[in-house]
């Protein structure tokens, strides 16, 4: 029992769901002893759950949200947040203010229920799903996408993927029969999430012409009625501030705690800012070296995803819609920067995976210890006094720069070559056995190849 639990991988998810609970234990210990979060959470203590309540001030101020904040969210947002909210908590905020929603943050006790119950009903769901594609590991598997760290950067932040998250899951998880409930809430996702029309338009390549249809169809509906409720966020005022927030760079160190890509850190590299002697501290060598090996590297892992789904789109029976929609939302999140929640997408898909080859297995201990709440210190950058806001007093916040933000996009960018690399592997063995000319026929009796476990449709199919 025990070896083939362990062949399984059923107990080695086990052990590392403990340690993103033991990560979990220390991240609490700290935060009493210290009063504030410990990296690789969000550096400013005072600043907790500020993407919620700004953006629901916002929702009170729609034309200015567009204009004057330049938001980049659809008018989805604004109006769900509108409704979630109460409203004279807002009426008392400045709009001149950077941070206009920290008055309403004490005031507004539905926002504050609003995001822990998202935050559980992804859970629950999450949790229903996986325990239909393998009951042995839902559980361990569900405590590295519930508790991991990037869900618990999301509440932190208070960050509108708590909402998108549930939705994401009803649209391609086998929870619902109903086709066409599936496209609404894919809909709705996308309106919340625009990066998340990735996954959805991928499925052409399974030749899932209707269902890319009706979902596109299904958005566009969404997003003219939300339009209308808000009266505000025009497409034209989207794609021009997504345009703009593109060309920011970041030159604060600091900023990379979150990062999900290399782009803060490429930016930081060719900024002319002397906010930081990155000259003198790395040398001329470094300055040209490293952005030019984060490009080949980039450049590489999104080539071997695209030929991945090429390769899927030879022979679509062969590989799982769910792995379609992990290449394509990786592929759209490793080109730009969303933020350190965004792999919840992702990690999700990555979950559905059965403990299979060397790819599948090799993302999903990578799931796991991108979970755990802990982080190394590289360097101190300063001591500085902060309002902490858990506690409501002023603390000492140590300021450092760390291990995750350096190492976490090689992690992720090594979770899609795994994957892109194993796609492309079954395509090749599904060619090899069964020949150009015929379809793909699942045969569960006899394997692939003798060092190759043969894939099998995942629920849902």
């Amino acid at each position: 029992m025990f070896r083939r639990n362990w062949q399984s991988g059923v107990l080695i998810e086990w052990v590392l769901a403990g340690l993103i609970l033991v990560s979990l234990v220390h991240a609490t210990w700290f935060l009493f002893t210290f009063k504030y979060l410990p990296p690789p959470f969000f550096y400013e203590p005072g600043d907790i759950f500020a993407d919620w309540f700004n953006s629901a001030y916002w929702a009170y101020n729609p034309e200015g949200a567009f204009e004057t904040w330049t938001t980049l969210y659809p008018p989805l947002s604004f109006v769900i947040l509108r409704a979630l909210s109460v409203s004279d908590c807002y009426q008392l905020a400045s709009g001149l203010d950077s941070s206009p929603g920290y008055m309403a943050r004490g005031c507004d006790w539905i926002g504050h229920v609003s995001i822990f119950g998202f935050w559980a009903l992804g859970v629950v769901l999450m949790f229903l799903a996986l325990r239909k594609f393998d009951p042995r590991t839902a559980i361990p598997r569900t405590i590295c996408m519930g508790l991991g760290w990037p869900m618990l950067n999301g509440i932190e932040r208070g960050n509108l993927v708590l909402i998108a998250f549930p939705m994401f899951l009803l649209a391609i998880m086998p929870l619902l029969r109903s086709a066409r409930a599936r496209w609404v809430f894919a809909a709705l996702s996308i309106n919340m999430k625009l990066y998340l029309i990735a996954p959805f338009m991928a499925q052409l390549i399974m030749r899932r012409w209707r269902w890319v249809e009706s979902v596109l169809i299904a958005t566009a509906l969404v997003y003219l009625v939300s339009y209308a409720l808000l009266g505000a966020g025009t497409l034209s005022q989207i794609v021009q501030n997504i345009t703009a927030w593109a060309q920011n760079t970041m030159a604060n160190p600091l900023d990379f705690w979150p990062a999900t890509t290399y782009q803060g850190i490429t930016s930081f590299f060719e900024s002319k800012d002397d906010i930081f002697p990155t000259m003198l501290v790395l040398g001329s060598d470094a300055i040209e070296l490293v952005p030019l090996a984060i490009a080949v590297l980039l450049r590489s892992t999104q080539a071997l995803l695209l030929m991945a789904m090429a390769a899927t789109w030879l022979r679509p029976e062969a590989i799982s819609r769910y792995r379609i929609y992990l290449l394509a939302i990786m592929f759209a999140l490793i080109t730009s920067e969303g933020g350190g929640y965004t792999p919840i997408f992702w990690t999700a898909l990555v979950l559905t995976e059965r403990w299979q080859g060397w790819g599948p297995r090799f993302a999903i201990i990578c799931c796991y210890l991108m979970g755990c709440s802990y982080d190394l210190v590289v360097s101190n950058i300063d001591t500085i006094d902060r309002y902490g806001y858990i506690f409501d007093t002023d603390i000492i916040v140590e300021m450092n720069l760390t291990l995750w933000p350096l190492v976490r996009p090689l992690v992720i960018q090594l979770i899609a070559i795994a994957l892109a690399c194993s796609t492309i592997r079954t395509v090749w063995i599904d060619v090899y056995e069964q020949g150009w000319a015929d379809r793909w026929r699942m045969r569960r009796d006899a394997p692939l190849l003798p060092w190759v476990a043969r894939p099998e449709r995942q629920i849902g199919e």
